[in-house]
């Protein structure tokens, strides 16, 4: 059974698990989960948590296709009291830090985060691996090409499944050298891939599990899912939860998500779906 260590508490992955994100952003590109202040921070918090999440995502930083880059100062102005009051109002909530600064990394582990997610796989702040290393906190190690400024100008792959899955690879080695013990790979729908990419990696997604690790999801409202029916982000919910549903029959771990109730809602159903599969075999 696959597991990872939040300062000292055990998360298990013999049920796959809802991520909850809160953006403490202006600009986003969902505008539902932009939370600009501490009370909106909290009341997310409280209804993610009573609706199933099991690790809430913290983010300070919007990295939607063509974003401007936030400074450090102002990423830890935005993220460091959410993450504080969220710890304050819920001891017992996981919180990742989505951030790819080694400061913000250091101060939410200390304001009360357990998990840093970096979109960047370390390529921003080459300091950011050994400090999340000697934090002794577990990564997430997302897959992007270029970056959110540039990574959605023609994005091409020989094979993408392959070159996403070879990158990941060969990252893991860099993060085991630089003392992060606990790894959870993320293909990064949407980070430098046009929407057919990620189909391709949906359709491989079972491939990724040869690595021998949690595997999050992140398509929650995404380009891939509102360009393909012709809607907006705002309109994306159930399509969301049709990609979500594939990506648990295909060994997800994780899924990260912007409304945790139908998240929560596809892991029950997809559970009971394989249960009753099994009962079926064993006849």
């Amino acid at each position: 059974m696959l597991s990872i260590n939040c300062k000292g508490r055990l998360i298990t992955f013999d049920i796959p698990l809802v991520m909850g994100i809160i953006n403490t952003t202006p600009d986003s590109f969902y505008k539902g989960s932009r939370k600009e202040n501490v009370e909106t921070v909290i009341q997310t918090a409280e209804r993610m948590l009573v609706e199933g999440a099991t690790i809430l995502d913290v983010g300070g930083q919007s990295t939607r296709p063509g974003s401007t880059r936030v400074p450090v100062d102002e990423e830890l102005k935005r993220t460091i009291p959410a993450i504080e009051a969220i710890a304050h109002a819920f001891p017992n909530a996981f919180i990742s830090a989505d951030t790819f600064y080694a400061k913000v990394a250091e101060e939410a582990v200390a304001a009360g985060a357990s998990m840093i997610n970096d979109v960047s796989a370390g390529s921003v702040d080459d300091t950011l691996l050994e400090t999340v290393g000697r934090l002794g906190v577990p990564y997430v190690l997302m897959h992007m090409q270029g970056d959110p400024q540039t990574m959605q100008q023609n994005p091409v792959y020989n094979n993408v499944v392959l070159e996403v899955f070879d990158y990941l690879n060969f990252k893991i080695r860099s993060l085991t050298e630089a003392g992060i013990k606990d790894i959870i790979i993320d293909p990064g729908f949407g980070f430098g891939k046009t929407a057919e990419h990620n189909l391709q990696i949906l359709q491989q997604l079972d491939y990724f599990k040869k690595l021998g690790l949690p595997l999050l999801i992140g398509l929650s409202r995404k380009a891939t899912i509102y360009k393909t029916l012709g809607i907006t982000a705002d309109e994306a919910l159930n399509g969301t939860t049709v990609l979500n549903t594939i990506s648990l029959l295909k060994g997800a771990d994780i899924l990260r998500v912007h409304d945790v109730k139908e998240a929560v809602e596809a892991v029950k159903l997809v559970q009971a779906f394989k249960y009753s599969s099994k009962n079926k075999a064993a006849l």
